[in-house]
């Protein structure tokens, strides 16, 4: 039983190495450029924390604002639909043209395209308080507001615009065509209702 040790073993103290020359030169260097600004922020630490507080009160007024906004455009895309055409026989007749010429082009892209941005327009025209600049096409095709004939047309030619653009999908004849009489569909069907 001698072989067992009962003293505690002294601590183990590793051999202190000095930080390099260039690197003490360095931490001396940033301490005389920070101090003043150190003795200032603890100087003025009261006047820090009112703007801190100042600043702490605008953030929280701007996230109700934008609560509030979210609030009323909710409720603002909650009204019934609109009665009647969004737009005249001659302006869809127009734009079918337009994107029929395209079309003839083989830019069933832009053809496409052109049919979604008048179809925007149409919208914003008829009740500018469903749209922001920001808004994107899907939110668009969500709005509760747009007759359900309307939701449909819009959603498919977004998706064949998206697909083109976001996709590098490009669009074939089918595809413009299905866009076409999506769009005909509702714009000449709610030309005959309206009247």
């Amino acid at each position: 039983m001698r072989e067992i040790q009962y003293a505690p073993v002294p601590p183990y103290h590793p051999p202190k190495s000095e930080p390099p020359a260039w690197l003490v030169a360095i931490l001396r260097y940033l301490s005389e450029l920070f101090a003043p600004l150190g003795r200032w922020l603890g100087a003025g630490w009261g006047g820090i924390e009112i703007v801190l507080a100042i600043l702490a009160a605008i953030g929280a007024l701007w996230i109700g604002f934008m609560l509030f906004r979210r609030w009323k455009l909710g409720r603002a895309l909650a009204v019934p639909a609109l009665p009647g055409p969004v737009l005249d026989r001659a302006a869809a007749l127009a734009l079918l043209e337009d994107a029929d010429a395209l079309a003839a082009q083989g830019r069933y892209e832009e053809a496409v395209h052109l049919l979604l941005q008048r179809s925007v327009h149409h919208i914003a025209a008829a009740r500018p308080d469903w749209l922001s600049p920001s808004s994107t096409a899907r939110e668009i095709g969500l709005i509760p507001g747009l007759p359900a004939a309307a939701r449909q047309a819009f959603t498919l030619i977004a998706r064949e615009v998206e697909r083109s653009l976001y996709a590098l999908r490009a669009l074939a004849a089918d595809d413009w065509h299905r866009a076409r009489e999506a769009y005909a569909a509702f714009a000449l069907q709610n030309l005959e209702a309206g009247r």
